[in-house]
């Protein structure tokens, strides 16, 4: 289907064509011709005038919506109390939070010092907070980020980390996008930096024990972390020391600490498995020992605790089942087959893990495709019992709990029509006590809105779930509403219930907004996963196109004004269901979308490539897995048919799903169908698989993609 109900008067500007330069290659007997590929060359000044000829169209095409993006704007932000600041977080003798500024793109990390040893009540400020003031008694300010932002295009803060002595603040900083961080350390009681400034690195560190350096991470020339370091203060980045080398080209390291900083860990994991490293970070032995080699397949986590006067680990593992279950063992290294049960492997749970404290022990799990906590002795798991929230169809996880001795937990709580909610958790009576939701200015009542789960049959007979959201009154009207449709499917990521005052501008105009929690991401379980991904990824666009029709069936919705969204992998599960399923959607956004995954995966020196073998396949060396991603993926199956329309965005600096595979997508959607599908490229020319940087910026963007989409909807005039 190809609605076109535009009102933009730009409809007869020309698109850019771009030149067909014919490319040869051939693969277990199959010859591919590319015409774009020569769009990678991201130094050749005719690809830059490519992207920016395509950035004036979109421009001249969307010129009519400026008013609608500047009202969308101004609603996020009228909504937004930009003024504020977290709950406070307790670090050994300081609440550490962070703050927002009126009119600044950027916050500042802040902390002031715990006034009483046994006081675990978050500090909150008496009198409201001025942009100009400090926000509690005592405040230092950390790092004020939006001087670090200052003179760049593009800022974000990686990690950030508090040596032992609470003196110093190793932090990460990216200034171009491509998500390779500078570290630099800050003396927090000068408030100056020191000479230390480590180039290259994956963003955070981990302090040794006695505060004499960190360790941290290193990127390969593919993008991988494969390195872990120690770094002495005061030494030249070049004196330090390879800890931890990965040389298989699968995994990825990476380094931290238990949360009693009495252990440091170094992780190597794969898409399938993985492997602990273990060092007692008191011990004068600087090595450390394995826990339990790598076995093809077998994935684990450690979580160190103290049961009986005696320190165990608490092992979260897939060793007797794909949902995962739970064992405990010695302080040592332990062969699988020796570690002793405690919660059982469920068909029909996902156990996520385990946090273990001083006076209880949290269990993470999913049932029926929803998150849920239980709490229990630490002496014995099994034993734990579900926490109550007040609302059915929501979203819960532990937030930050640095402590191990805190007689209360921080517990993060949200759904599709609640804001962002913070709870305090009491560990030994298990009571739930409200600190902090978020405020949205204007009015806004969950009650107004209709939170519902539905399901969909897929065409295997499968039962999809579809989270959605509508005003009561579009919900009770009885008809067809435009609804915008959102998956993503890979990677075992949930995407699961959210709150978003930016998608209040579309639901208070009539529209609808649904999530299909299709097969690929890990709503269900790791089954769901293992059905989504490799020879099976045909699942994922099957089931979206379900939940699509579910919808249309239903009298939900209707194909004349139902929008798809996906981002990233999501984005080539946009593009596979406007090859497979056109006629379901009047428009379809895919941002920094993954469009162009055969020739991706072809190729070994790209970032990501090798180490995504285990998600996609490997098509250089397996001719069923070239013969899978050939079928599916969204550039090599473009036709002359049909298409909805489609806006495509992309960042430049993109490490993870470079820039060219939605411009070669773009080029090639024009260049065989034509008139029949009218497609748009935005390329952010300064920033990364995340966007652009700041808040405010982020809101532009935002609503740049939001007023297409309430075009395409029918309502740019609501």
């Amino acid at each position: 289907m190809n609605a076109d109900i535009r009102t933009d008067a730009a409809a007869d500007v020309q698109p850019p064509q771009a030149a067909r330069r014919p490319v040869t290659s051939s693969h277990h007997g199959q010859v591919r011709v590319d015409e774009f590929d020569w769009l990678r060359e991201r130094d050749n000044p005719e690809v830059t005038a490519y992207l920016e000829a395509e950035n004036t169209y979109t421009e001249q095409r969307t010129a009519h919506l400026a008013p609608l993006r500047a009202a969308i704007f101004e609603e996020i932000k009228s909504r937004t109390v930009e003024t504020d600041l977290s709950v406070p977080t307790r670090i050994g003798g300081y609440w550490y939070y962070s703050r927002s500024f009126a009119g600044r793109n950027y916050g500042a990390s802040c902390r002031v010092a715990v006034a009483e040893a046994t006081d675990w009540t978050p500090p909150t400020p008496t009198e409201g907070l001025d942009p100009e003031q400090p926000a509690l008694p005592g405040e230092e300010t950390l790092l004020d980020v939006n001087a670090l932002a200052e003179g760049h295009e593009f800022f974000a803060l990686g990690g950030s980390c508090i040596s032992p002595d609470a003196h110093l603040l190793a932090y990460g900083t990216d200034v171009v996008g491509d998500e390779r961080y500078t570290l630099r350390v800050k003396d927090l009681r000068s408030g100056e930096h020191l000479g230390d400034e480590l180039t290259h690195t994956a963003g955070s560190a981990t302090w040794a024990p006695d505060g004499s350096g960190f360790y941290y991470t290193s990127m390969d020339e593919t993008w991988r972390a494969d390195k872990v370091w120690f770094h002495r203060l005061g030494d030249p980045q070049s004196s330090d020391t390879v800890v931890f080398q990965e040389p298989d080209e699968r995994f990825w390291v990476g380094v931290g600490r238990s949360r009693d900083r009495r252990h440091l860990f170094i992780v190597s994991g794969s898409k399938t498995t993985t492997e602990w490293w273990v060092r007692d970070g008191f011990s004068a032995d600087p090595e450390f020992w394995c826990f339990a080699q790598r076995r093809e397949g077998l994935q684990y986590n450690l979580e160190p605790a103290v049961v009986d006067g005696a320190d165990v680990l608490f092992v979260h593992h897939n060793l007797t089942g794909a949902n995962f279950a739970l064992a405990r063992t010695p302080l040592a290294a332990t062969e699988p087959e020796d570690w002793t049960e405690v919660i059982a492997h469920d068909p029909a749970i996902r156990l996520e893990g385990i946090d273990a404290f001083t006076e209880a022990a949290v269990i993470s799990r999913r049932s029926g495709g929803l998150t849920e906590l239980l709490i229990g002795p630490v002496a014995d798991p099994a034993a734990a019992t579900p926490v109550r929230f007040p609302h059915p169809l929501c979203t819960v996880g532990l937030g930050g709990n640095p402590e191990c001795d805190q007689p209360v937990l921080r517990v993060g709580y949200t759904s599709l029509a609640v804001p962002s909610s913070v709870y305090s958790l009491e560990l030994v009576s298990g009571d739930l006590t409200l600190i902090k939701q978020a405020t949205v200015l204007g009015g806004h009542d969950p009650e107004d809105y209709l939170e519902e789960r539905l399901w969909a049959t897929s065409q295997d007979g499968v039962q999809v779930p579809i989270s959605l959201i509508r005003r009561r009154e579009v919900a009770a009207s009885g008809r067809p509403a435009p609804v915008l449709l959102y998956g993503y499917g890979a990677y075992e990521h949930s995407i699961d219930p959210y709150f978003s005052v930016a998608r209040l501008s579309m639901l208070d105009r009539g529209a609808g907004f649904a999530i299909a929690h299709v097969r690929g991401g890990g709503e269900m379980g790791r089954l769901w996963y293992d059905e989504g991904k490799l020879g099976l990824k045909q699942n994922s666009f099957t089931d979206f196109a379900a939940c699509a029709r579910h919808l249309i069936d239903q009298g939900i919705a209707e194909p004349a004004t139902m929008i798809a969204e996906g981002g990233s992998a999501g984005g080539l599960l946009m593009g596979a269901v406007a090859n497979q399923a056109p006629e379901l959607f009047a428009g379809i956004v895919a941002d920094v979308p993954f469009v162009d995954a055969l020739t991706s995966m072809l190729d070994a020196s790209l970032p990501l490539t090798v180490t995504e073998y285990d998600e996609w396949g490997n098509p250089s060396d397996d001719p069923e897995a070239y013969a899978t991603i050939a079928a599916y993926a969204p550039y090599e199956n473009i036709r002359e048919q049909d298409y909805p329309a489609i806006l495509a965005e992309t960042s430049l600096q993109d490490t993870r799903v470079l820039y060219v595979e939605p411009a070669k997508w773009v080029a090639k959607l024009r260049a065989v169908a034509g008139s029949r599908c009218d497609v748009l490229l935005k390329t952010e020319m300064s920033a990364g698989h995340g966007g652009v940087s700041g808040r405010y910026h982020a809101w532009h963007q935002r609503a740049f993609t939001l007023a297409w989409i309430l075009d395409r909807m029918g309502l740019a005039a609501s």
